[in-house]
C-alpha cells in the first residue's frame, strides 16, 4: 500500500473524534480553565444548584471578584448557567446551572476524581524530571 493512500490517523478530526477540532479546543479551553470547573462544581453543591455571587466567592479560595465575574459571564454566554436579577434593595443576583451545564457535571467530576487518584504519581514524575 502506498503511503499516500493511507488515511492519516493523526488528522485533527480523527484525534478528537469530531469534525470541528477547533470547536473542541475552544470549548475545552473555556470549561477547563482555572476557575470554571470549581465554579460549576460549587454551584452543583448548593441547594437547587443555585447561588449568589458572595456564596460562590467564599466557596472558591483564591478567586478574585473580577475573575469570578468574568468566569460567570463566560459560562452564562456559553449557556452553562443563567443569571437572575431580583429587583430588591440591595439588588440580588443568583446564578443557576442550566441543563447544558448540569450535563457537564459528571465529566468534570470524573476529571477531578482522576486528579485526586493520580496527583501523587504526577508529582513523583515531576520530581524525577527535575532531578535529571
Amino acid at each position: 500500500m502506498k503511503r499516500g493512500n493511507r488515511k492519516n490517523p493523526l488528522n485533527p478530526a480523527s484525534v478528537c473524534g469530531y469534525e470541528d477540532p477547533a470547536a473542541v479546543r475552544e470549548l475545552l479551553m473555556k470549561v477547563g480553565d482555572k476557575w470554571s470547573i470549581f465554579l460549576m462544581l460549587s454551584l452543583a453543591k448548593l441547594p437547587g444548584q443555585r447561588g449568589r455571587f458572595s456564596e460562590l466567592e467564599r466557596a472558591i479560595p483564591g478567586i478574585s471578584q473580577r475573575m469570578l465575574t468574568l468566569t460567570l459571564r463566560t459560562l452564562e454566554r456559553d449557556g452553562l448557567l443563567t443569571r437572575e436579577l431580583f429587583p430588591e434593595v440591595p439588588l440580588r443576583v443568583e446564578y443557576e446551572l442550566t441543563e447544558l451545564g448540569r450535563s457537564l457535571l459528571r465529566p468534570m467530576q470524573g476529571l477531578v476524581n482522576w486528579v485526586a487518584q493520580n496527583w501523587k504519581h504526577v508529582k513523583e514524575a515531576r520530581s524525577k524530571s527535575v532531578a535529571k
